[in-house]
């Protein structure tokens, strides 16, 4: 383990618990030390060591390593520092049977990272005064119902984009892989039974969340892909982006799905299914394009989106406590949790950090944000493998000064190869 310098005041703590290291009064690492003792958890940590120093040459030789021998097909990061593009790239390939290599302007399906244009779309018409978030979702869509009068009355715009409706979690998903429309199965919610009122239940939604898209024309009278393409796409210059699955397949370099088939991979077309859902899986997009949202998101482009809109979005309004006993690295890092405006809203091992993520038919995003730190991430990949995702805590981690821990197992790599869990399970429903 590196030694502190003699100098250094540190602080006492316990060895046994954080394995010989310690920490100056203060600092990110002594509150992270104490936010985890204050956790009593009860499991065995895994093995750390010494903070990995912040290096982009460093992730991205791992985003190489990750796709190395196809562990996984193709790969694109985003890094994004103290206002700064560090890093925007692209790895692997597009296609294992048509090879063609990934690049900073290759398109992937960002899934339910879609949220977040959602959760941030809704903010600016709440910053112009075209929507209000406590008003009923039935003021701008009178056609909507829930079983009960009652919660129909009661559903605010601020419920439908935090995922407290009330619903089964993901109520009708299955409805829509089975190839059925939007709106047959928008209307299907008028006959879902209720776990709690709205605002009293966490319960995460595709078709119920997309019901903000009808929330959006009918305060606007416009359609919700226009504006998001109006008000985020073009200002930001996210020129490679697009929505839906034509958007996709006219990009001139785009990533297609890919799930496992023996000991190597299969290509596949990628299902109109939950682009049906575009307020909730609906948005495209390169390293390059992810790397101005990340700049905007990370407060450096406040004429698009303000501080006062970030903070909007950014403000948890339902708590998501199982996230704190998924596996992996939320169970480790994450002291609270809840849910935003299309956004999770974390205490991560002390520091506040913005995140979500996305899986759908044989494509996989991860997005944070650190905002103490400066710092913004995105992951994007075309394979159903879970390997990756080990690379956004190690960034982190690393932007904070905790102490290195083995998220992530590639040649000349500590850990364990296995990240295991996303905060709900990954499968073939539109994210998370």
């Amino acid at each position: 383990m590196a030694l502190l310098p003699s100098h250094t005041v540190l602080a006492q703590t316990d060895n046994r618990r954080t394995g010989g290291l310690v920490a100056q009064p203060g600092s990110p690492l002594d509150e992270y030390l104490k936010a985890r003792e204050l956790r009593q958890q009860q499991q065995a940590q895994p093995e750390i060591v010494a903070p990995l120093p912040f290096d982009v040459r460093t992730f991205e030789q791992m985003a190489r390593q990750i796709v190395a021998n196809q562990r996984v097909p193709g790969l694109a990061v985003a890094i994004v520092k103290d206002g700064k593009i560090l890093s925007a790239r692209g790895y692997g390939v597009t296609d294992t049977l048509n090879p063609r290599p990934v690049d900073a302007h290759t398109v992937f399906r960002l899934a339910s990272l879609s949220k977040t244009f959602s959760g941030t779309l809704g903010g600016m018409l709440v910053e112009e005064g075209a929507l209000d978030l406590h008003q009923p979702v039935v003021r701008y869509f009178p056609e909507f119902r829930l079983r009960s009068a009652d919660a129909t009355s009661r559903l605010s715009v601020a419920n439908l984009l935090s995922h407290s409706i009330g619903l089964p979690r993901t109520a009708f998903d299955r409805d829509i892989q089975a190839n059925a429309s939007y709106s047959s199965v928008r209307a299907k919610l008028a006959a879902a039974p209720l776990s709690c009122g709205p605002g009293e239940c966490y319960s995460y939604q595709n078709v119920a969340f997309s019901v903000f898209g009808d929330v959006v024309h009918g305060a606007t009278g416009r359609l919700f892909d226009d504006h998001i393409q109006r008000r985020i796409f073009k200002p930001l210059g996210m020129h490679d982006a697009s929505l839906g699955l034509e958007g996709i397949t006219r990009s001139p370099s785009w990533a297609k799905p890919h799930i496992r088939a023996g000991s190597g991979w299969r290509s596949l077309m990628p299902k109109p299914t939950y682009y049906r859902l575009g307020p909730a899986a609906g948005v495209n997009a390169s390293a390059t394009d992810m790397a101005q949202y990340l700049l905007a998101q990370t407060g450096h482009r406040p004429d698009i989106i303000s501080p006062q809109l970030l903070n909007t979005i950014r403000t948890s309004r339902i708590d998501t406590p199982s996230e704190m006993r998924a596996a992996g690295w939320r169970r480790e890092r994450l002291y609270s949790a809840g849910y935003g405006m299309g956004w999770r809203v974390y205490n991560y091992a002390g520091q506040p950090m913005y995140f979500h993520g996305g899986a759908v038919q044989g494509y996989r995003a991860a997005m944070a944000v650190l905002p103490r730190q400066d710092l913004g991430v995105a992951i994007l990949w075309n394979g159903e493998s879970s390997l990756p995702s080990g690379l956004l805590p190690t960034i982190l981690d690393s932007a904070i000064g905790l102490p290195q821990t083995a998220w992530l197992k590639l040649d000349g790599l500590p850990g364990s190869e296995a990240f295991e869990g996303m905060s709900e399970a990954i499968n073939s429903s539109g994210g998370q």
